[in-house]
């Protein structure tokens, strides 16, 4: 028979087990942080569609969501073959990592080698929730000016040096033009304002988390539109009064054709989303 001190023993190694068991188990059912942002972006945007803002206790939510996500949580590595200098003739190739895409929502990772860039393009409709993973990129972004002050432009001269068609051109507002490196806090664009037009170029390896709400949809209206800017200055505007120290902080923006083989779609290999 046991004595009492092995009795003891044996009945405080079977709690032990039994509670790393139950810690197992826990940690077993606990959702990883990407399905954890895609049961937020289902509350946060099930009542918005083109040009509707979720509140903003929903907009703080799905941001503190964002801002505690790394790149481990999306299975990244910053040695992965889609962050690597490349040496071809061009702008280096861009992966497109796509997670999950629904009606009201879709979430996706661009991976950026360096010099890798994001033209100029807008988001029709859309809020967006932008999160810089890692690495330092630069970022440009525009809001539209009031349509009534871009009906006049004359003398634009783009930068392949061809006159511009001025009922082709409208006015935009600089809303940022800075490097960031992150990880940093999440930024949000709206419909309106906010810079829905942005631009991003690598100084670094860097990858980027997106949240679209909605996403893109052709047969919808919401075509993803690429653009052209050049400098106001280089313009003449009847009845746009602009002080001469302001001027850099407009551009005229020209949609152009949609650049041919901007991303490659990559295989997401992160943790899986259960949708319900």
């Amino acid at each position: 028979m046991p004595m009492k001190t092995e009795r003891i023993a044996l009945a405080s190694d079977r709690k032990g087990k039994e509670e790393a068991r139950r810690g197992r188990r826990r940690r077993q059912r606990r959702p990883s942080p990407v399905q954890t942002l895609y049961e937020i972006c289902k509350e946060v945007f099930a009542d918005c569609g083109p040009g509707i803002v979720p509140s903003p206790a929903g907009i703080e939510r799905l941001k503190a969501a964002l801002d505690k996500m790394t790149e481990a949580d999306v299975g990244l590595r910053q040695n992965m073959p889609s962050f690597r200098a490349q040496e071809s003739e061009g702008l280096p190739k861009i992966t497109y990592l796509h997670i999950l895409e629904c009606d009201k929502f879709s979430i996706g990772i661009f991976c950026l080698p360096p010099s890798g860039v994001i033209p100029l393009h807008n988001h029709p409709g859309m809020t967006v929730f932008s999160k810089l993973l890692f690495g330092t990129m630069h970022k440009k972004s525009y809001d539209w000016v009031d349509d009534g002050l871009c009906k006049k432009a004359t003398n634009v001269i783009p930068s392949n040096g061809s006159a511009a068609n001025p009922a082709e051109v409208r006015l935009a507002k600089v809303k940022v033009d800075a490097d960031f490196t992150g990880p940093c806090n999440t930024s949000v664009l709206y419909p309106a304002d906010g810079g829905n037009l942005h631009s991003f170029r690598a100084v670094t390896p860097c990858a980027v988390l997106d949240v679209l709400g909605p996403p893109y949809c052709d047969p919808e209206g919401r075509h993803c539109a690429y653009y052209l800017d050049f400098p106001f200055t280089n313009s003449s505007v009847d009845g746009l009064s602009v002080p001469e120290e302001e001027r850099e902080g407009y551009a005229w923006l020209q949609e152009k054709d949609t650049p041919e083989g901007l991303a490659v779609l990559g295989a997401y290999n992160g943790p899986k989303i259960v949708e319900n």
